[in-house]
């Protein structure tokens, strides 16, 4: 079976693409946000000394971290919907995401704060920083530090799992190459075109994580450089033996 490739039938629906595109990016970018907003108060409570409060954000990630993305969405747009809470098909794809996406970075940045050696907080203790303080610049920042690559791997799935949006109508990318291929019936060259799309947003999504990495974490570049200068400067030969006639003779006694 021989089929040939016919992507110039596409070329009259690149609008509807570049729509579904922003339509992801716009997704993407307002569940980041509040979603990294969302799993910051939730690692800080599930740490909390209020038992009441950790046990409640406990219960919240182990049920989404359990569940499938597909019935959340569901539960959101058909669920509601039945109780007679009925919203548009975009805003039920942001509160899905944002929830699922702040479970999964609580768990994240709740492992990164609890990597943090008890000595360096009591040392800030010693010092006399505030709790506030103690908590933001001790704490936080240096697990964030720690966490920042995995956490942002966690968004970039999440712009991938936008994909799922489209079983409740949300015109982003994988809603919008729905329409074009039942118009086109060119399904093959449709879903190319998509995967392609997909991988030029990632990229671009991994840049500007990267971007702010850099902008976020000046002090690690700081001891990247100087490691870097460490292991470039001449090392004393400490192993260096003293020649026999420089050793001291021993005393008889």
């Amino acid at each position: 079976m021989r089929y040939t490739f016919d992507f110039s039938g596409l070329v009259p629906y690149w609008e509807m693409f570049l729509d579904g595109a922003v339509t992801t990016l716009e997704l993407t970018l307002a569940s980041t946000v509040f979603g990294l907003i969302l799993g910051i108060l939730c690692a800080i409570g599930r740490r909390g000394s209020r038992r009441w409060l950790s046990n409640a954000c406990g219960v919240y990630i182990e049920t989404v971290r359990n569940t499938p993305f597909l019935v959340q969405i569901f539960i959101f747009y058909f669920g509601l919907s039945s109780l007679g809470y009925t919203m548009p098909a975009a805003v039920a794809a942001v509160i899905t995401m944002v929830i699922n996406v702040g479970a999964y970075s609580a768990e994240i940045i709740r492992a990164g704060m609890d990597a943090v050696p008890p000595g360096q907080i009591e040392a800030a203790e010693c010092l006399g920083l505030s709790r506030p303080r103690i908590y933001w610049h001790v704490v936080m920042l240096p697990a964030f530090e720690k966490v920042y690559p995995s956490i942002t791997s966690q968004f970039v799935l999440m712009m991938l799992m936008s994909s799922v949006t489209s079983q409740i109508s949300a015109e982003e990318l994988t809603g919008a190459a729905n329409n074009i291929q039942s118009i086109t019936f060119l399904s093959l060259e449709t879903y190319i075109v998509v995967a392609g799309l997909y991988l030029v947003l990632a990229s671009i999504l991994k840049a500007l994580f990267w971007l702010g990495g850099r902008l976020l974490f000046r002090r690690r570049r700081v001891v990247a450089r100087a490691a870097r200068v460490a292991s470039s400067a001449p090392r004393a030969d400490v192993g260096r033996q003293m020649p026999p006639s420089a050793t001291p003779r021993q005393t008889a006694v």
